[in-house]
């Protein structure tokens, strides 16, 4: 009985986030635009996207368009505080930022692989596919997928080949409310992460990096 209130919880919370983004702006950018835009960006995330030069720093090679744009124009409004992307975003206009963001989405994924115990992968894809339900943390792969590719319409972001410290990073953030980025979902990522471990969060990161699609 509790797991059918579960299924249908998370079922009814999926259907409210698709309907809060119905309407938000969708990205249309020119790829080619945007490499020219990215010349900067490559001295932290590499020419290729996938390559950056502390792990605390994200992949975006062939992450979700509609993400990156809407992530690009928050950094850039300070609605998610990160100082040294804001700077690097004056005086852009909403084209350049639907272009950096369709260049990346175009650009090749890179993934990774997991190095957990064969316990604590076991663990953690328990996690990611089925929620905790004591403590109300949904499956992750309800919105970012079986394989960790997100979904691209609804703007869920690509999660898998990121670096385990960046992942830890941001699923902390999100569990201690430092990262507000999810107020478009109903605080959705800060309401799953607030059950997480410390634990629990370390091997999640893990499985995530290696997940393929």
């Amino acid at each position: 009985m509790m797991s059918a209130r579960f299924s249908s919880n998370l079922k009814n919370l999926t259907f409210v986030v698709l309907a809060l983004y119905a309407g938000a702006v969708s990205a249309a950018g020119d790829p080619e635009a945007g490499k020219m835009q990215a010349m900067v960006c490559a001295g932290c995330h590499g020419v290729d996207g996938a390559t950056p030069v502390l792990p605390e720093y994200p992949n975006l090679a062939g992450q979700n368009e509609k993400y990156l744009y809407k992530q690009l124009a928050m950094f850039q409004s300070g609605a998610r505080d990160v100082p040294i992307m804001t700077a690097q975003l004056i005086g852009k206009s909403q084209q350049d930022l639907e272009d950096l963001a369709a260049f990346y989405a175009a650009l090749p994924a890179k993934g990774g692989e997991a190095t957990g115990t064969d316990e604590e992968l076991a663990r953690a894809e328990q996690i990611y596919r089925g929620g905790i339900m004591d403590k109300k943390v949904a499956a992750c792969a309800a919105c970012h997928g079986p394989g960790g590719v997100g979904n691209a319409q609804a703007g869920f972001p690509r999660i898998n080949g990121q670096s385990v410290s960046y992942t830890i990073e941001q699923l902390t953030k999100y569990r201690e409310g430092h990262r507000k980025s999810d107020e478009a979902f109903g605080g959705m990522m800060r309401g799953v992460a607030h059950g997480l471990t410390d634990g629990e969060i370390a091997i999640l990161a893990d499985y995530v990096r290696g997940l393929r699609p």
